[in-house]
């Protein structure tokens, strides 16, 4: 049986690649990426981001967080060596994952397109949800000072994207992933009944 492709699925990998890649890329480029620094103009709207989100930016994305080596940015514990930014890492990762499964559905049409299509939007909406229960239990403390409009269109709207499509996405790949399960399990029942006479 072969596995049914989503174009709009397929489209929303292909939108947010080049947008995972470039906040990336703000992670790894710090302090250059930073405003002040000889690359921001290639990031600039983290100008903007930075009053909207003080948390994310400043002890995340931060030169704060750079210069002390800690903070949800960095993977390893040991702060005294250089180390892989952690939003980052696995931004990359989940982007080669979205590579992988257009390649998959689109190119090979190999039957694991939807498994790893799924794996990598669970990963996407774990990532978001803890950003936004971070924000939750802290009270606040990031965005809670801005006015209800800038709230809506810089945050809550922007973010709340990244909990609402790959949320679609998993039900979707999922709904596909168990009908596959359950036509193999037919077949094979089938099969071993035909064996038995």
């Amino acid at each position: 049986m072969a596995f049914k492709t989503h174009a709009w699925i397929s489209l929303w990998f292909a939108l947010t690649i080049p947008v995972i890649f470039w906040d990336a890329g703000y992670c790894f480029f710090r302090p250059r990426s930073m405003v002040g620094g000889d690359l921001h103009w290639i990031w600039k709207p983290y100008a903007l981001y930075q009053e909207v989100d003080y948390v994310c930016t400043m002890l995340v994305y931060g030169l704060k967080a750079l210069e002390n080596g800690d903070g949800f940015t960095n993977a390893q514990s040991d702060t005294r060596s250089p180390s892989l930014p952690y939003p980052a890492a696995l931004n990359i990762v989940e982007n080669f994952m979205n590579v992988a499964y257009l390649y998959l559905a689109h190119v090979s049409g190999s039957p694991a397109a939807p498994l790893l299509g799924f794996a990598s939007a669970v990963m996407t909406l774990s990532k978001t949800v803890l950003y936004w229960l971070q924000e939750y239990y802290c009270g606040g403390c990031a965005v809670g000072h801005n006015d209800l409009k800038t709230l809506i269109v810089y945050w809550i709207i922007p973010n709340g994207l990244w909990l609402l499509v790959p949320s679609f996405i998993i039900w979707q790949l999922a709904k596909d992933i168990t009908g596959a399960l359950r036509v193999a399990d037919r077949a094979a029942q089938k099969t071993a009944s035909g064996k038995k006479r």
